[in-house]
This record gives structure tokens, C-alpha cells and sequence, in this order.
């Protein structure tokens, strides 16, 4: 960072402010109280262990003793996001006065990652908003270089950024005429603003006719010579007419489609460079995946600007600010911070959810919620999009430096030529090659980090352990806008993938549990830790749907523990914005995953470990079906797709709801309530949340429906399971407790 920025005047007006939860008191009285209540029941089942009488005795024993204790220990690590909830405020009138922000120069430079990899599970389009959104930021345009990094090797994806840059050249001087907030297009057009201003239809009718080539072509698969304009595009395009080039095994692409010091928009303003990128691949060489992508975009992006800060994105998730930048600017050019401050990170928002956001894909917790507590320590987790870097960060810790192989790609660099040169497209088409990182430090000491599927995940972990800290900035109005799954496939295959990602992280030389809490200390060291447990879950589920028995005197001190544990959380969702019944989904999405993709994921963790599965990158769908919108819209689970985790959900409410009608039964001849009640409640509570299960088992017939199949398979296994597990425990009542 350009250390001529922190000159700060005397009794400056402050860029931003620091302020202190007021329940951090409560939360840590209440974690003091329940911790005590924890162990008085730890200490129950440790006594009814080692008094046990029978084998079914010491089963039941030993299963609640071991489900207790992975829940305490998950709730005690999640205790350390409630011990120092900071909220901030950003002051973006202050910036250019104490920053003496001046002329376009004193604006330090910006290049923007967007990262996609298959142009029919993100659509072009959604790729085209993005890059447009960043293009027209409240932000000197000379300063803005964006690079998309298509890791699908896609002349559709090359095709749609070209779009992209023709419709830019009207575009943004739209935008700034006529201050546009929403500079997504796509956002824009879809709230019906074109009547207020004049030239908003002739604009319109330009975004439709280019959306409409782009999803031409996209149909094709390929661009035809009617879409190609001039020799540039075509002589761009030829790479692709060479038969030996396929997504897993092509040479670098890299195409400048816009250069600031050249192109001028409608009036007369320079326009952002924006480069096309596609790094080489071979499919006897190792890609790592996304992190992979991302390094190659920063030594890329060195050779051709090396701007100082650095923001990075997913495809579909959009500017929804046009002054995300400066309030970026206000920490990363703090000369109080700038020295130690890694990243600047945004919530992860979505657009598009429903109403009560059926699948939980907010997130809350993990983008909005937990990064309060940890910004009060050493700040939050990265996320993997909506976050500004200090390019200096990737290159060792901020007191020394980790030098690349080459000068020309470390982070102090001046660029002096042309971004087209010779010389720097060349260099440029090296370090894009896939051998380029063969015994250097890319990924291990320098860049975004390898060994975790999660690399987002990872590679700030990693840049927090190196004395880096960070910032959570959650301005009212969301920065950024993103898509979520809208079925429920796509919701576990994310998690499972996360589910992976955590386990690496765990079991790796740098675990948070021993490295973390060395380096990061106790309390941000076990938050880590949470997350990378967050696949233990399935442990207390799965074995509390096999030994749910539980015994009268427990039942007052379970009554406070379950009330007090979901009722903090209930506290933290609402003040989070949240509302009762998305959190109830939310809790309800919590069981399905412990009983799914968490399981999946710690299964195929353990398979890989012993050398008989293999895991990839799985890419969550971005394409969105109209009937299946429609169910979403109205709330509906969706089933429809045939898939292994619907079974253990379909068997534990097969086997919850017998239970609970095996109670009443009972209740009903007479039988004393002693002994039935809590079962009861336990097994009617998993009823009331596998409702959408039983539904789409048996009183839907859309196409989001459970496949008969997958009914049947899971009946049949339910009734194995019941009979297998009530032979070592005799006339024991079997209740599950997804």
C-alpha cells in the first residue's frame, strides 16, 4: 500500500467508528449459568455409565453421554462469537477530506477478481451484471481493472464479456448521469425504472438485444461468424477452432477487451480495463480448484497493473452500492490499520430468497451474525466474495515479506507499460500456465492457500495466523447481492462441500484447535474450531435417533438446557433481522443437514483418508427453472431430484412419526404418563419439522415430490434399522430425534 496515503492531519474527523454490543454482559452471564447446567448433566450420565446393569443400559448411557458431549463442545465453541460483538460505522464524507482524495491520481488503483467456471450452471448474463455493476462504482474508471477468470476455458463466457464491454460504453455514462444506485442492469431494468428517465428505453432495448445474442450463442455453445463483428473478435476466437482444445486441457487465454488509457465511453470518459482470462489447463497437471483460478488472477493482474487493493467476487453476486469502494477505503487507507489489516469483508447477501427462506440459505449465523463477535477479536472469517485485500497481505506476514519468484510479481511493482505490450502479454500467458507454480510458494506461503476445499475459508485462517487481522463492514445498505439455491439438492451438495472443506482444515497441520489457538489465541482459535466441527453434528443426531430413553430426572434440567439453548438463539436471529419463522426453518434445516450433508461429508472425508474415494469442486447451480421458482415462491420443499441424502431424512421421520403414534397408543390405554411424556414431545417435535416430508412422501404429485423409489428404499431400511437396534435392547421404546 502506497505509504504516502497515511499522511493524516491533525484532529482529523474520523473515517469510521467502533461500537460495543450492549447484551456481550448478558451473554457472557447466561454462557457462565449454562455451562454450570451442562455439567451437572455430563456428570448424570458419567454416574448412570459406570453404575449400568445391563447392555442396553450401557448403550443408552454411553450414546447420551457421547452426543452430550460433542453438543457442549459445539456450543462452547460457538459461545466465543457472543463474547465481543462489535457493531462499525463508516464516515464517507470525512474520506476525501482527511485522505486528501482529491484527483482521480490520489485514488489508490482497484482490480477486481469475478471468478466463474461453467457457463450452464451461471448464466453469462448474471456474469454480464456483475462486471457491469463494478465497472460503474463511484470510483475513477481509469483506476478499475477488472478480470474475469473463466475456468471453463468457454468462448460463451469470452463472448459475454465482450457483450459486456460494448454495452459499457453507454452504460456507464448512464449511470453517472442519472445517478443510478442499482448499476446491475439486470436489478435495475427488473424494478421498472426506465420511465424516469428518457434515455432508460433506448438503453433497455440495448441490454435486451445484447441478453438476447449472449443466450443465442449460449444455446449454441459456440459463436457463430453471424455474432462476430470484426477480426480482433475473430482472431480471439480461433483458439477455440482447434480441435485439442477442451475445458480440461487448453493453453492460456488472456484477452485485454478493454484498456483505460485507450477506450472512451459515450462521453468522452475513460473507461475500466477489463481482461478475459483462462488459465492453462492439462489434465496431467493439478488445478487446485479455485484458489488455483485466484492465484493465477494475482499474478496476472501484477504483471498488467498490480493495483494495491484487490476485491474479489463471485460471478453472480453483483454491486448492489456504487460507493462499496470508499467505505472499503475508510479502514484500508487508515493509517491506524493499514500496516496489520489483511481484508475488508462484506456480508454474503442474497437475493431472490423467499419469504421464510425455506432452505436456510441466508446463512445468517455464518455471514451476518458471527462475524460481529469475531471483528471484537481479530476480525472475520473471509468468505470467498464481497471482500476488498490488501494485495500486500498475500505475500507474507505485515512485519516480513515473502518475495515471489520474480520481482516483476511482487506486490511493490510498478507497472510502466501498456497493459497490451508485448513484453507484459507474454509474461502475463507465463505465469498463467499450469506448471508455473512447480516448486514455488504459490498457495503455502504466498496467494490465496491450498489444502482445503473451502479455500476462502482457509486462506484467511492462514492470514490471521501470520499476524494479519480484519474487518467486517455491514453498511445498511447491502454492498453486494448474490444467488442462492433455490432446491434442496443443491443445498446439501453446497454444505457436503463445505462439510469436506472444514474436516481438511481440521485435520490438517494447521488446525485451529492446536496451530489456531497458538497463534490466534483461545477465544478466536475455538471459533475457527467451530466451524471445522461443524460436520460432528451428525454424531448427537444420528446417535440420538437410535437412544433417545431419556429418564424422568433429567427432565427439568433438559427442559432449561433445550429452552435456554434455543432461545439465545432465537435472541441472536431476531436481533440479527432475522423473523421467527425463518428461524424456524432455519433450526429445522439444521436437523435435515446433520442428518445429510454433514454425515455425507464426514463419510466421504474418511473414505478419501483411507485412499478409496475421491472428491472434487462441486458447482452449485445457478440456473433457475420456472416451475421449480414457482414452488419456491410458495414455500415448497423440492425433492424431485433422485439423491442418496433423502434417505436417512425419510427414515428418521418414518421412524419419528411410528414412535409418536406407538406413544399415543399407549397414552391411550391407560399407561402412566411417567416415563412417555418427553419421548413423546421429542418424536412429535421431529413431526412438526419433517412435515414437508411427509407431504412430498405422500400428498404431492408435482415434480419437486420424493421419487417413489427413494420412499420405498428408505420404508424398507427404517424397518431393518428398528429391528436391528431393538434386538440388544429388548422392549426399550426406540424413539429418533433428527
Amino acid at each position: 500500500m502506497d505509504e504516502s496515503l497515511s499522511t493524516f492531519p491533525a484532529r482529523a474527523p474520523p473515517l469510521h467508528r467502533l461500537r460495543h454490543a450492549r447484551r456481550t454482559a448478558f451473554n457472557r452471564m447466561f454462557a457462565a449459568v449454562y455451562f454450570c447446567a451442562i455439567l451437572v448433566l455430563l456428570y448424570r450420565h458419567a454416574l448412570k455409565l459406570i453404575h449400568s446393569t445391563t447392555f442396553a443400559s450401557f448403550l443408552i448411557s454411553l450414546s447420551f453421554l457421547v452426543s452430550d458431549t460433542f453438543l457442549t463442545f459445539l456450543w462452547l465453541t460457538h459461545q466465543c462469537f457472543l463474547m465481543t460483538i462489535v457493531y462499525r460505522d463508516e464516515y464517507l464524507e470525512n474520506l476525501q477530506n482527511v485522505l486528501f482524495l482529491k484527483k482521480s491520481l490520489d485514488f489508490p488503483a482497484l482490480d477486481v477478481f469475478i471468478c466463474t467456471t461453467d457457463p450452464y450452471k451461471e448464466p453469462p448474463m448474471r456474469l454480464v451484471s456483475t462486471v457491469l455493476s463494478v465497472m460503474a462504482y463511484d470510483y475513477p474508471t481509469e483506476n478499475i481493472s477488472v478480470y474475469v477468470s473463466d475456468d471453463g476455458g468457454s468462448q460463451v463466457t469470452l463472448f459475454a464479456c465482450m457483450e459486456a464491454a460494448k454495452f459499457a460504453y453507454h452504460w456507464l455514462p448512464f449511470c453517472r448521469k442519472n445517478n443510478i444506485i442499482e448499476r446491475s442492469p439486470e436489478a435495475y431494468f427488473a424494478t421498472n425504472h426506465s420511465s424516469w428517465f428518457s434515455d432508460a428505453e433506448e438503453i433497455q432495448k440495448m441490454y435486451e438485444s445484447m441478453k438476447e445474442r449472449v443466450e443465442q450463442v449460449l444455446e449454441k455453445g459456440k459463436v457463430g461468424e453471424e455474432y462476430i463483428t470484426n477480426e480482433l473478435e475473430r482472431k480471439a476466437f480461433i483458439k477455440w477452432t482447434n480441435h485439442g482444445f477442451t475445458r480440461q486441457d487448453h493453453p492460456t487465454v488472456i484477452q485485454v477487451l478493454l484498456e483505460s488509457c485507450k477506450n472512451k465511453d459515450a462521453t468522452n470518459h475513460l473507461m475500466p480495463n477489463l481482461i478475459y482470462v483462462s488459465r492453462e489447463k492439462s489434465k496431467t497437471s493439478s488445478h487446485n480448484f479455485k484458489a488455483g483460478a485466484l492465484n493465477v488472477l494475482l499474478r496476472v493482474s501484477a504483471t498488467m497493473t498490480n493495483a494495491p487493493i484487490i476485491l474479489n467476487l463471485d460471478c453472480d453476486m453483483y454491486s448492489n452500492d456504487p460507493r462499496t469502494p470508499l467505505r472499503a477505503l475508510c479502514y484500508l487507507l487508515d493509517p491506524k490499520l493499514m500496516s496489520q489489516l489483511a481484508y475488508v469483508q462484506f456480508p454474503q447477501i442474497f437475493h431472490g430468497i423467499n419469504k421464510n427462506d425455506t432452505y436456510s440459505c441466508e446463512y445468517k449465523r455464518i455471514f451476518c451474525c458471527n462475524p460481529l463477535g469475531l471483528d471484537g477479536m481479530l476480525g472475520p472469517s473471509y468468505v470467498g466474495t464481497g471482500c476488498f485485500f490488501n494485495r500486500r497481505a498475500f505475500f507474507g506476514s505485515p512485519s516480513a515479506i515473502v518475495p515471489p519468484e520474480i520481482p516483476e510479481l511482487g506486490p511493490d511493482n510498478v507497472v510502466d507499460k501498456f497493459i497490451q505490450s508485448q513484453p507484459i502479454l507474454e509474461l502475463a500467458h507465463k505465469v498463467a500456465g499450469c506448471n508455473y507454480e512447480y516448486k514455488t510458494k504459490w498457495g503455502y506461503e504466498v496467494g490465496f492457500r491450498y489444502g482445503s476445499l473451502i479455500e476462502d475459508f482457509f486462506t484467511g485462517f492462514r492470514l490471521q495466523c501470520e499476524g494479519w487481522r480484519s474487518i467486517f463492514c455491514n453498511p445498511k445498505r447491502a454492498a453486494f447481492l448474490g444467488d442462492a439455491p433455490i432446491n434442496l439438492v443443491d443445498a446439501l451438495n453446497q454444505l457436503q462441500r463445505w462439510s469436506i472443506g472444514f474436516l481438511q482444515v481440521m485435520f490438517s497441520s494447521f488446525s485451529p484447535l492446536t496451530f489456531g489457538i497458538r497463534s490466534l489465541g483461545p477465544l478466536m482459535g475455538l471459533a475457527y474450531t467451530h466451524y471445522c466441527f461443524w460436520p460432528t453434528w451428525f454424531i448427537p443426531l444420528t446417535l440420538y435417533a437410535l437412544f433417545p430413553k431419556l429418564s424422568e430426572p433429567s427432565f427439568i434440567l433438559y427442559v432449561f438446557l433445550v429452552l435456554g439453548a434455543y432461545g439465545q438463539d432465537l435472541l441472536e436471529f431476531l436481533i440479527g433481522e432475522g423473523t421467527v419463522q425463518k428461524w424456524w426453518n432455519d433450526q429445522r434445516m439444521w436437523m435435515i443437514r446433520g442428518l445429510s450433508a454433514f454425515g455425507y461429508g464426514c463419510l466421504e472425508f474418511f473414505l478419501k483418508c483411507l485412499g478409496i474415494s475421491t472428491y472434487g469442486f462441486s458447482l452449485t447451480s445457478k440456473v433457475i427453472d420456472d416451475e421449480q421458482s414457482k414452488r419456491y415462491g410458495q414455500g415448497m420443499f423440492e425433492f424431485g431430484a433422485s439423491s442418496n441424502m433423502f434417505v436417512p431424512l425419510i427414515m428418521a421421520a418414518i421412524i419419528n412419526l411410528v414412535s409418536f403414534l406407538m406413544g399415543l397408543v399407549q397414552v391411550l390405554r391407560g399407561r402412566k404418563m411417567e416415563g412417555l411424556f418427553l419421548q413423546i414431545f421429542l418424536a412429535g417435535f421431529v413431526v412438526l419439522n419433517a412435515l414437508p416430508i411427509y407431504e412430498a412422501m405422500v400428498l404431492r404429485n408435482d415434480e419437486g415430490r420424493i421419487p417413489f423409489k427413494t420412499t420405498t428404499t428408505s420404508a424398507c431400511l427404517a424397518l431393518a434399522l428398528y429391528g436391528l437396534v431393538s434386538l440388544p435392547l429388548g422392549n426399550q421404546t426406540i424413539l429418533a430425534l433428527i
